[in-house]
């Protein structure tokens, strides 16, 4: 049976008004500036409003997609959103989108796989239409972690931001869209990342707020060890299995973990043509919208042409590893560069160019 193939058709992104630069998160971390810039790259982040949860970024971040794609909310047939901060444990945040944006034919559906999510998520999509042959799907990754930071943990507190990223999947031309997804886990490592308590596990107790165990933790050096050594045999197997050659692949928008980090892994990466897409600057680590955003970010500043190859990368607690490869799909509608509207981007993206 011959598939439909599925792509891109239309991306969005939120990002909260308010920003927090380095200063301030430095004083309750106990470091300075100048050392969170020299060790992340980042020198800012946005927080969310009181009033905001993880649904309402993410059904921003929908609407902006399916609004740069013309399509109507009845016109989505799924809807899933990767996130590791839900509004609740239960119901899925996804079901909170759909009636939010009145998507109300669509299937909707969280993933949890935490920074590496979105590629999850899209992989999963991806099958969901190209098996049904009918329709949208809006693939949604969203995250606030500033409400599970330890703000005195300068290992944690430093890297995080909120926001929401969107991708609109559709019908696309024969040869473009998606080529081809990899994904690994590694749960012999899951202990690297995570929130103890509040699960069934540890069940959220007066000893576990206490004993501080519902903030987020991460082992930072065995984490930047996990992915200095799977993400260049990732890229390059998925690269293998679908016959591509390095050299032509254009555009490299990884998940937005730590840009001193990212530096260092990309001349490994052997992708010589390739542009790395970086927004962490001014947005921090947003999870599972860290790939969204940056894609959006480069999709609307007019940086990606059509049938160019473009590779995501997510990588996150699990621990977890997922790679992408589009070929870009034409949008029906001319984009517009980030500049227009000031009070969501306040730059274009910063790029690692090609060596």
């Amino acid at each position: 049976m011959r598939h439909q193939p599925i792509g891109v058709v239309g991306t969005g992104s939120y990002l909260p008004a308010r920003s927090v630069c380095n200063a301030e998160v430095a004083a309750a971390a106990g470091v300075t500036d100048e050392w969170i810039t020299r060790k992340t790259r980042i020198r800012s982040r946005r927080r969310a409003a009181a009033h905001e949860a993880t649904s309402d970024l993410a059904a921003a971040a929908a609407n902006a997609a399916l609004a740069q794609a013309g399509v109507r909310p009845d016109q989505v047939s799924y809807l899933v959103v990767a996130t590791s901060t839900p509004d609740h444990p239960q119901p899925a945040t996804a079901s909170i989108v759909q009636h939010l944006i009145s998507a109300c034919n669509a299937a909707s559906f969280d993933v949890n796989s935490v920074c590496s999510g979105f590629v999850f998520a899209l992989s999963v999509a991806n099958g969901l239409l190209r098996d049904h042959h009918h329709g949208y799907a809006l693939v949604i990754g969203a995250d606030i972690y500033s409400r599970i930071l330890d703000h005195s943990d300068r290992g944690t507190a430093i890297l995080f931001g909120d926001g929401a990223g969107a991708v609109l999947l559709g019908p696309v031309a024969a040869g473009q869209g998606v080529l081809g997804t990899r994904l690994t886990t590694r749960g012999d490592q899951h202990q690297l990342i995570g929130v103890p308590a509040g699960g069934s596990r540890q069940p959220a107790s007066a000893d576990t707020v206490a004993n501080r165990q519902h903030y987020f933790t991460m082992k930072g050096r065995a984490v930047r060890d996990f992915v200095e050594n799977g993400l260049g045999h990732e890229v390059a197997t998925l690269l293998q299995d679908l016959f591509v050659a390095p050299q032509d692949i254009r555009h490299f928008v990884p998940h937005q973990a730590n840009g001193t980090m990212l530096s260092d892994v990309w001349p490994t990466l052997g992708l010589p043509d390739a542009t790395c897409h970086l927004s962490l600057e001014n947005y921090g680590n947003t999870g599972s919208a860290s790939i969204p955003i940056t894609l959006d970010l480069a999709h609307r500043n007019g940086s990606i042409a059509e049938n160019d190859f473009v590779l995501l990368c997510g990588f996150g607690g699990g621990m977890s590893i997922g790679t992408t490869l589009l070929s870009w799909a034409a949008t029906r509608h001319a984009v517009e560069p980030p500049a227009s509207n000031p009070s969501r981007y306040e730059a274009e993206p910063a790029l690692i160019s090609p060596r």
